[in-house]
């Protein structure tokens, strides 16, 4: 096998090795804790939710969208955060949280159904207790990473940004 030129490489240009303060490289899986990241970060926030999801405004995506960046690699719709303490999650604290609020947000998804107008998950009686255990849980990871918690979600564009490979 022959390696390629520098011509040939996926690197294009120098990226930040931060998002935020939190050093990209700091946790073994640290592309997925940004999507579990931002996932939390966009349940937790009812301003954005409203500003956002329920006007449908564009880059943030919807409240699926949100659920599957949280899910989609960690498969945490089938078993616990618990597992990834060391590679995704700092801590069994940071698991707890995610459990919590991963747990919360699918019986909702579940009962709402997946394509549902976001007003539909916000006017479902779960729905506060979903985005309080989604604000612990953000609390917890952005702190833990030196974040600013209270700062906006980010859009799906600049997290694609952070997220590309390196």
């Amino acid at each position: 096998m022959t390696v390629q030129g520098s011509e040939k490489s996926s690197r294009r240009g120098v990226r930040s090795s931060t998002m935020g303060r939190m050093p990209l490289n700091d946790m073994p899986w640290w592309r997925w804790r940004s999507n579990v990241r931002s996932a939390l970060h966009m349940l937790s926030d009812p301003v954005f939710q409203q500003e956002c999801w329920v006007v449908g405004r564009p880059g943030y995506g919807d409240v699926t969208d949100a659920v599957y960046r949280l899910v989609e690699d960690t498969w945490l719709d089938n078993w616990s955060a618990e597992k990834y303490v060391g590679t995704i999650f700092r801590d069994t604290q940071e698991a707890t949280l995610v459990d919590a609020a991963v747990l919360r947000v699918l019986r909702i998804l579940h009962e709402v159904g997946a394509d549902a107008p976001a007003a539909s998950y916000l006017a479902h009686p779960g729905w506060p207790d979903a985005v309080r255990a989604a604000r612990e849980a953000h609390v917890r990871l952005a702190s833990n990473d030196g974040d600013d918690v209270d700062a906006p979600p980010r859009s799906l564009d600049v997290l694609a940004i952070y997220t590309r490979a390196r």
